[in-house]
């Protein structure tokens, strides 16, 4: 005897459980932690394609992690944080308060997109290649007057 096949509607949707946006965007976070990624990766002076080496990867799947289109699961994030040499809370470090919403667990409630992910300034090429070359300059000192220099030259200093 055969049993009814009883069909339940889900009360998540499949984008929802997916931990996409109700869009099909990918998830904030995600795209945070592969930011997160992709700054580490950059300060190290790795390609994407040395990375995806050391990870066992291609480089495609290193830039879908950095874009946050594919997911980096824990195994891999445990990987990711031991080739790049920093902690696994690393890749959520100023993540954005307001971006915390974007969890899974509480995008099933919510019926609007969660605020989209914008690009933080420590994402961009330019800050990426200052900060590389600020820590290529081996005198202590010297760095210390970079950095006062930088803050001069800042908004502050423009006001006066």
């Amino acid at each position: 005897m055969t049993q009814p096949v009883h069909k339940t509607t889900p009360s998540v949707s499949r984008r929802a459980s997916r931990g996409r946006t109700p869009s099909g965007r990918p998830n904030p976070i995600d795209e945070h932690v592969g930011s997160r990624v992709r700054l580490r990766r950059t300060l190290l002076g790795l390609s994407q394609e040395s990375l995806g080496e050391a990870l066992g990867l291609t480089f495609q799947q290193v830039q879908k992690y950095e874009r946050g289109a594919n997911r980096i699961g824990a195994s891999r994030l445990f990987d990711l944080s031991r080739v790049l040499d920093v902690p696994v809370t690393y890749f959520f470090d100023e993540m954005p308060a307001e971006m915390h919403a974007a969890s899974p667990r509480h995008m099933v409630r919510a019926t609007e997109d969660p605020p989209e992910f914008e690009d933080s300034l420590m994402a961009q090429r330019e800050t990426l290649e200052l900060v590389r070359a600020y820590f290529r300059i081996t005198d202590a000192e010297v760095r210390r007057r970079v950095q006062e220099l930088a803050k001069a030259l800042g908004p502050a200093a423009a006001a006066e």
